[in-house]
């Protein structure tokens, strides 16, 4: 690679990188769902997860960035989680700010993460995916079998950490 194509492609990676802010936009569609709640942190999680995972569901904290409690539910009271387990919601986030994307989300690239497929067969239609246009402010509520579905094409990829 000569040190142009190495620049070129440092700007290409850059560009992506900025489009790919979705922590602010989880954040953002969270403020306009007043009805979302953030995901759990610490024990409040650690609470849900065990009890998702004695209940046949285990999934991974990664595998949603929202919920939709019913109002009786207590996060911080482990009887009442498991009390009304079946009426969470779980909600993956997932944010595009670029103008190529079409209303209807056609031409929206993402991933879909491990954790997030195994949550959706786990959960069935307890876990959502909300695709977010921070562009128009359009917000589909849909599941990973439906974007599949709608799939136009896929790219399997390997993350690491090292």
């Amino acid at each position: 690679m000569t040190p142009l194509e190495l620049v070129t492609a440092r700007k290409a990676h850059l560009d992506r990188l900025a489009n790919q802010r979705g922590a602010e936009g989880e954040r953002d569609l969270r403020l306009l769902k007043s009805d979302w709640t953030e995901r759990p942190r610490g024990a409040r999680c650690r609470t849900l997860l065990s009890i998702l995972a004695e209940a046949g569901k285990p999934i991974k904290a990664s595998a949603f960035d929202a919920l939709v409690l019913p109002p009786s539910v207590d996060l911080d009271d482990a009887a009442s989680i498991a009390t009304h387990l079946d009426e969470i919601i779980f909600i993956e986030i997932k944010t595009a700010n670029q103008a190529r994307v079409k209303p209807n989300f056609e031409g929206f690239f993402f991933a879909l993460t491990e954790n997030e497929i195994t949550a959706s067969n786990l959960l069935g239609e307890q876990h959502r995916v909300a695709l977010f246009n921070k562009v128009t402010g359009d917000i589909l509520l849909t599941s990973v079998p439906d974007i599949v579905a709608r799939a136009k094409s896929s790219t399997w990829q390997l993350s690491v950490q090292l």
